[in-house]
C-alpha cells in the first residue's frame, strides 16, 4: 500500500522520533528509537522499517522530516 504522506519529528514529551502515516483518513503514529541526533540516513532507514511493518511503502518524495 501506498501512503499519502510521511512526516518524522521529535517528540520532546517522550523523547522520541514520531512517525506519522497518512493514507486517506487513516492516520498511523508510531515511535522510533533513534537517538535525536540522528543523520538523515538513519531515520530514513528507521521510517522504512516502520512502514514495512505497517505494511506501507515509501516514497521518499511525501517523507518530511521535521527536527
Amino acid at each position: 500500500m501506498q501512503a499519502d504522506s510521511v512526516e518524522v519529528f521529535w517528540d520532546k514529551e517522550k523523547g522520541k522520533w514520531v512517525v506519522r502515516i497518512q493514507a486517506g483518513d487513516e492516520v498511523i503514529r508510531r515511535h522510533s528509537d533513534v537517538p535525536k541526533n540522528a543523520d538523515e540516513p538513519a531515520l530514513r532507514s528507521a521510517v522504512q522499517n516502520i512502514m514495512r511493518d505497517e505494511g506501507y511503502e515509501l516514497d521518499a518524495a511525501r517523507m518530511s522530516v521535521r527536527r
